[in-house]
């Protein structure tokens, strides 16, 4: 038998103001988003913005819906609309941001699996990476610079 030993790499910035200037641009659109989710039942909420490099910066909040597998999480909200609205143009990079009603969160909180496989998606559609920027509430936020640091051993169309 051998062994597979993955390594995540990710960079750490201890607040906001440690972040380049296009980053914390676009941390503060994903509050903003953030502030517009509809989450009456988890009462945890989610935004997200992306950056394309026409410019443009589209954003995404969690939808929730009382039939719970019929809700949509911010970053897949961002990312389709995204792909919809610009789809010949490359996302550079992701910012989310979390708040819950129940407790401070002040741990970077990244992206669940579903959305790590959309982004997965177009990093393949667009061969370039995404940086993805990741907080909770406030506190210290992680970067990494591309989502397979944070989803080794990604599913892609290769495997069809």
């Amino acid at each position: 038998m051998k062994e597979l030993n993955l390594q995540t790499k990710l960079q750490v910035f201890e607040n906001l103001n440690e972040l380049p200037t296009d980053a914390k641009k676009l941390m503060e659109e994903s509050f903003k988003a953030r502030d517009n989710a509809y989450a009456p039942y988890s009462n945890f909420f989610v935004g997200a913005a992306i950056q394309l490099e026409n410019g443009e910066i589209i954003t995404g909040s969690n939808q929730e819906n009382a039939a719970y597998p019929s809700g949509l999480c911010a970053e897949r909200t961002a990312i389709f609309y995204a792909g919809s609205k610009f789809p010949k143009q490359k996302i550079l990079s992701m910012a989310i941001s979390v708040k819950s009603l129940q407790k401070e969160i002040t741990e970077p909180t990244p992206p669940c699996g579903s959305c790590r496989q959309a982004i997965a998606e177009y990093e393949y559609k667009q061969k370039s990476p995404i940086a993805i920027y990741f907080m909770g509430e406030s506190g210290k936020i992680y970067k990494s610079n591309s989502l397979v640091n944070i989803l080794p051993l990604a599913f892609d169309s290769s495997f069809l």
